[in-house]
């Protein structure tokens, strides 16, 4: 796989729950993360003493995060309506070269901060609500 640019890992909101997914505007950096919690069944028997764990056991999730400057687009009134409502819409999180994640997800938080003589910024964070899908490009 070649080398990718930053920029073309997207975060995109789906605006209406029909499937229209738009870009969240203002972005500069996202992160995505899996995570999988592990079901110990460790035993006395257990060979050599080595710790056994449960295959396809435990809770799965993910995690995403983005900043970014502020823009006042239809995707940042989006996030702020998804936040106060308590919805979990579907998100897409684009990894190039790589493929989609698409699934429901909660925003976690939303931080927003600007300085005397810069620009307004913004902080997300949303945990996966369900089950996610990935499609391959």
């Amino acid at each position: 796989m070649a080398t990718q640019n930053g920029k073309d890992l997207l975060i995109k909101v789906d605006l209406t729950g029909g499937g229209q997914f738009q870009t969240v505007a203002g972005l500069r950096a996202t992160r995505i993360s899996f995570n999988a919690e592990r079901v110990d069944v460790t035993s006395l028997e257990s060979a050599g003493g080595w710790r056994e764990l449960l295959a396809g056991a435990g809770v799965k999730s993910a995690e995403i995060s983005g900043s970014g400057v502020f823009r006042d687009a239809d995707t940042d009134e989006r996030a702020r309506q998804i936040f106060f409502d308590g919805e979990v819409p579907g998100f897409q999180v684009v990894i190039p070269d790589f493929g989609i994640i698409e699934g429901p997800f909660q925003i976690t938080a939303i931080e927003y901060a600007g300085s005397h003589n810069g620009e307004a910024s913004y902080e997300l964070s949303m945990a996966s609500a369900g089950a996610l899908s990935f499609t391959a490009v």
